[in-house]
C-alpha cells in the first residue's frame, strides 16, 4: 500500500508541474527562478525519497530503510525552508496558482502545508520505534503535500472549487489508503485517524483564518 501511494503522489506531483518544470522545454513554459529550481529539486527528492523508503519496507530491508531515513531528516527540514521561502516570495510578487484566489490569501496554503507537514513528520519521528504509528503518519505527512500540485492540474473543476478541491485531491489519496488498510487489519489505525483529522483540521483553520484581519496584516507583513 505505502508503495503505491508513493507511486501515485509522484504522479499527481509530475502531472502538476509537467508543464512548468519536469517539462517545460516541451510546453515552452518560462523561465524558472533559481528559487523556484530548488524547491523542485528539493520536492521531488522527497517524493522519491518516500517511494524508496516504501520500498525499502516492502522488500524487508529495514536496516538500509533506518540509514536513508536518517538524511530524510536533513531533507525534511529543506522541504519546510525551501516551500515556506518559494510561498512567500510567490505572494510577495504578485503570484497565485489560483487566479480567483489573491497572493496574500493563497499565501496560507503553502505556510499551513508547510506547518502541517513539519508537525506529522515530527510525531513520525518521534514514534520511529512504533513502526506501526511512524509508516502511517509519514504517509499522511507526505501526501498531504500534493495541493501545490492539485492546484495546477489543468482540470475546470479544480479550478472552480479551489481551495476545497485542491485539498480534496489530497484528502482522497489519503481516504484510499485509510480504506485499504481498515479492510486488510479489520481495524481503524488510531494513527491514521489522528493523522487525517490533524490534516483535515489544517485545512479547515487555514480557511477560516485567511477571512480575518490578522491574516492579513501578518501576510502583508512577512511580504514586505
Amino acid at each position: 500500500m505505502y508503495t503505491v501511494a508513493a507511486i501515485v503522489a509522484a504522479l499527481v506531483v509530475f502531472a502538476g508541474f509537467a508543464p512548468t518544470y519536469y517539462l517545460k522545454s516541451v510546453f515552452g513554459t518560462p523561465e524558472l527562478s533559481t528559487l523556484k529550481h530548488i524547491h523542485g529539486v528539493v520536492m521531488t527528492a522527497w517524493f522519491t525519497l518516500f517511494f524508496v523508503q516504501a520500498l525499502l519496507i516492502a522488500k524487508g530491508n529495514t536496516a538500509l530503510h533506518r540509514q536513508v531515513g536518517a538524511w530524510g531528516i536533513l531533507l525534511a527540514i529543506a522541504v519546510v525552508i525551501a516551500g515556506i521561502t518559494v510561498g512567500i516570495a510567490s505572494a510577495r510578487a504578485g503570484v497565485s496558482p489560483e487566479p480567483k484566489i489573491p497572493p496574500l490569501v493563497f499565501l496560507a496554503l503553502p505556510l499551513g502545508e508547510m506547518f502541517t507537514f513539519a508537525a506529522l513528520f515530527t510525531a513520525a519521528i518521534l514514534l520511529r520505534k512504533r513502526s506501526p504509528w511512524h509508516k502511517r503518519l509519514m504517509l499522511v505527512a507526505s501526501v498531504a503535500m500534493l495541493t501545490p500540485a492539485a492546484a495546477r492540474l489543468p482540470f475546470a473543476f479544480i479550478q472552480q472549487g479551489a481551495p476545497l478541491t485542491l485539498f480534496a485531491i489530497a484528502d482522497l489519496v489519503i481516504v484510499g489508503c485509510i480504506a485499504f488498510d481498515t479492510m486488510r487489519n479489520r481495524r481503524l489505525h488510531p494513527a491514521f485517524a489522528v493523522g487525517l483529522g490533524f490534516v483535515i483540521v489544517s485545512q479547515l483553520g487555514r480557511l477560516a483564518l485567511t477571512q480575518t484581519a490578522a491574516w492579513m496584516t501578518f501576510a502583508k507583513w512577512v511580504t514586505a
